[in-house]
């Protein structure tokens, strides 16, 4: 497992929020840059892990035919989800209906519950893919990778995942606010962590929130302390040309970005 893990590479396709940026009613000054020169051009968070087993794609979300293109990748074998939120799960229709022009059947890996909604909002998508629950964990491409669900502030729950290797661990959590103890538990001994953060500092009412903002994300690593953090799932309130001070050896996430999943 150690050999394998040590060559996996995780590739980000998208890193903006439920909306992305820019909004199309909006001409904020980060909405506007997007548009003009791009810097702050964001589509719906998702993630590329290529292991020597194949790529697993993390989440699968309405801009999934720009993503794919963008990455000159003409299929799609497997997805993981996070969440059945549409920003997460709206490019399956898509997916599906490229399996069946290619003659495949694509796997959709999730815990039980994910599927449930998934059914219930798309019930016609298992003609083309197959969903795998993976609440006890999954194996694949040198990983041992855990579920854990977390807290999504007013939208109810959502899922993380702890990827382990024989020499790094990493997680990905897209969208979470306020983790109980217990939920921060995997976050502990990581060698990165890819953490939502939809805002700088978000001004909303905290009961009407549902994603940890930058000011509170820099609390959670101070105490879970993560060797790298690379922030996604951000909104048109976060400016990549603003020059935050960000907690250490943080960062936050563009498309095209690389990160060797190995022991440094």
């Amino acid at each position: 497992m150690g050999q394998s893990a040590k060559r996996s590479t995780l590739s980000f396709v998208g890193t903006g929020d439920s909306l992305g940026v820019p909004r199309v009613y909006c001409d904020c000054p980060v909405c506007a840059e997007a548009r003009a020169t791009g810097a702050n051009l964001r589509l719906r968070s998702s993630a590329l892990l290529e292991t020597p087993e194949g790529p697993l794609l993390l989440d699968c979300g309405p801009d999934w035919r720009r993503q794919m293109e963008t990455l000159g990748c003409r299929r799609t074998e497997r997805v993981l989800l996070t969440h059945a939120h549409i920003d997460h799960i709206g490019g399956l229709p898509e997916w599906a209906d490229a399996c069946r022009w290619l003659g495949t059947k694509g796997r959709a890996y999730a815990p039980a519950s994910v599927f449930d909604i998934v059914r219930r909002m798309y019930p016609w998508l298992e003609s083309q893919l197959s969903y795998e629950a993976i609440d006890d964990g999954w194996s694949f491409g040198g990983w041992r990778i855990a579920p854990w669900r977390v807290n999504h502030g007013k939208n109810g729950h959502a899922y993380a995942y702890r990827f382990e290797g024989s020499s790094f661990n990493w997680a990905y959590c897209p969208d979470s606010i306020g983790l109980r103890a217990e939920q921060k538990q995997p976050l502990f001994g990581l060698d990165l962590l890819v953490l939502g953060t939809s805002y700088y500092r978000e001004e909303a009412a905290y009961e009407t929130r549902s994603v940890y903002d930058i000011a509170e994300a820099a609390e959670l690593l101070a105490e879970v302390k993560p060797g790298l953090t690379r922030f996604t799932h951000m909104s048109h309130g976060i400016d990549v040309r603003a020059g935050y001070p960000l907690p250490p050896r943080a960062a936050l996430a563009f498309a095209g970005m690389r990160i060797e999943l190995a022991a440094r």
